[in-house]
């Protein structure tokens, strides 16, 4: 079950940053620091709420928070859910290296005979 749970992670994760204007909203808020929500906004050709609903997956995946001060919403980025898709990568590396290593082994042990 915990494998499940994690494969559902990482597809929500990867979903959120399919998106261009979501991954420019998460590229933005790394380099800026927090920000606004209606600062953001600022930066793209769509309406508050479009940007919001951007924010919004991006806050389901984990890769944003939101702190509330009075009427003023900051967004902040929070990578920490990068390593998944970090780690599922290095997996993947992992299972192409021992396969070319088996193909080498092959291959060596063919020419030796």
């Amino acid at each position: 079950m915990v494998e499940r749970s994690n494969e559902q992670r990482l597809s929500e994760i990867l979903k959120a940053v399919s998106d261009a204007t979501r991954r420019s909203i998460l590229t933005a808020l790394v380099q800026e620091g927090p920000t606004r929500v209606t600062d953001l906004a600022e930066h793209y050709e769509m309406s508050l709420n479009a940007v919001s609903k951007h924010i919004k997956v991006l806050e389901s995946a984990g890769l944003v928070t939101r702190k509330t001060h009075g009427r003023i919403h900051l967004i902040e980025a929070d990578m920490a859910p990068v390593s998944e898709i970090d780690h599922w990568f290095q997996d993947l590396r992992s299972i192409w290296e021992l396969r070319l290593d088996e193909l080498e082994n092959l291959l060596t042990t063919k020419e030796k005979k």
